[in-house]
């Protein structure tokens, strides 16, 4: 998983799902799972 300050281009990725968990901002990707990554 990659830590950035910036996840917008891990979010346009196809099958990217941008959540919220513990007042972090995630993006979880099924299909690709390189594109994972954590904002801050």
């Amino acid at each position: 998983m990659k830590v950035r300050a910036s996840i917008r281009s891990l979010a346009k990725q196809p099958g990217a799902q941008v959540v919220r968990r513990r007042g972090k901002v995630f993006v979880i990707n099924k299909q690709n799972p390189r594109f994972k990554g954590r904002q801050g």
